[in-house]
């Protein structure tokens, strides 16, 4: 009598998924690209693309090798105080480029979408609808504030983690956040 279940040994399953991701939101976008369509490439059922990554998000974070959850990112940002957004967006931002693993992700993730329209077409997508849109539509922020924002902190990024520019690179986080919260704030409150 035949067994049944899941086989034994290693599986593949999650990396024909993966691959199946990637060619669906390079094809369609990430407003084209759905679960049914990934399984359907992937040749799986659409409940093993919600096993192995949960939502559409995360299948996209995960194809994309974004390092984040994009759901903590909005409840870390939205948890709190209005008035300290900026504050909690920025202890945020800072520790994700501290921590090893993530910052080697944002540094690579950077620099493919510096180099691949097709890649940054995607992440912007990505994080209009997954990230910014959420946040602006919780806090009633008009989305160019929130763009703006967003920009101040590519732009950090840039100059700190990419190419290094002192004082900016060594200065100690708190020292950054006395500098740059209250800026970030007002793209929030105007």
């Amino acid at each position: 009598m035949a067994k049944t279940g899941r086989r034994p040994g290693p599986t593949e399953t999650r990396a024909h998924i993966l691959a199946a991701a990637r060619a669906q939101f390079g094809a369609h976008g990430y407003d084209g690209a759905t679960i049914r369509g990934i399984a359907g490439e992937a040749g799986v059922n659409p409940s093993l693309v919600h096993h192995f990554f949960g939502s559409k998000d995360q299948v996209f974070a995960a194809a994309l090798d974004f390092p984040v959850d994009p759901g903590a990112l909005v409840a870390t940002i939205l948890a709190g105080p209005r008035a300290q957004v900026g504050e909690r967006l920025l202890r945020m931002f800072l520790a994700l480029w501290g921590a090893p693993e993530p910052s080697k992700a944002f540094l690579a993730l950077i620099r493919s979408v510096s180099t691949n329209e097709q890649a940054a077409d995607l992440l912007r997508q990505f994080l209009e609808r997954a990230v910014l849109g959420r946040v602006t539509e919780a806090l009633g922020v008009p989305r160019l504030r929130a763009t703006a924002l967003a920009a101040h902190l590519v732009g950090l990024a840039m100059v700190r983690y990419v190419v290094r520019v002192e004082p900016l690179a060594s200065a100690p986080d708190e020292e950054l956040i006395a500098v740059v919260a209250p800026v970030l704030q007002h793209y929030l409150e105007g």
